[in-house]
């Protein structure tokens, strides 16, 4: 049975992990919006009580 000897594929999860935190992680960390979002106003509307039709 191949998969109980875990050298193979330790080396191969080891491999793959070390390319992608090097070389996929920062690729999609250097990406910048070009929007930047807008600050929203700390204060909070004043809302009108709705009056109901039926009461």
């Amino acid at each position: 049975m191949p998969q109980l000897n875990p050298s193979p594929w330790f080396a191969i999860l080891v491999f793959s992990w070390l390319v992608f935190l090097t070389i996929v992680v920062p690729k999609t960390l250097s990406h910048t919006f070009p929007n930047d979002p807008t600050p929203q106003s700390t204060k909070t509307p004043k809302t009108e009580s709705w009056t109901w039709l039926w009461t």
